[in-house]
């Protein structure tokens, strides 16, 4: 299936994605902030197929993160996720870097559906 990268700084929430993701068949990396985050995708030279973030995190946000990223690798996929209004608004700014903002908390059935429609190139509404 596909290669992913969940960064996200909340051990259960980074535990509970990865499992849920990795059931489908996919093989996931874990990062605990946006530093981390970006290390692991300069080490794999940008070769995931879909990056899947919080955005506030310690260290390095992932926003700063999915900056960095695309402009590193322009055509990698970048999926954030957030439970405050306020980051989300940041990140629909950056149309052409993310393509989909998922709202936390989120059920198995809500990362397993918006991760198949990212990876599909399908954009969540």
């Amino acid at each position: 299936m596909a290669k992913l990268l969940i960064v996200e700084d909340d051990e259960s929430v980074r535990t509970l994605a990865a499992r849920a993701l990795e059931r489908m068949g996919h093989v996931v990396d874990v990062a605990a902030d946006g530093a981390q985050g970006l290390t692991a995708i300069r080490e794999a030279r940008g070769e995931y197929d879909l990056v899947v973030s919080d955005i506030r995190m310690p260290e390095m946000d992932g926003i700063a993160m999915a900056i960095a990223a695309a402009a590193l690798f322009p055509g990698l996929r970048i999926m954030l996720m957030t439970g405050y209004a306020e980051q989300r608004e940041r990140a629909e700014e950056l149309h052409g870097i993310v393509i989909d903002v998922m709202q936390k908390p989120f059920t198995l059935a809500e990362i397993r559906d918006r991760v198949g429609r990212a990876l599909a190139g399908v954009v969540a509404a």
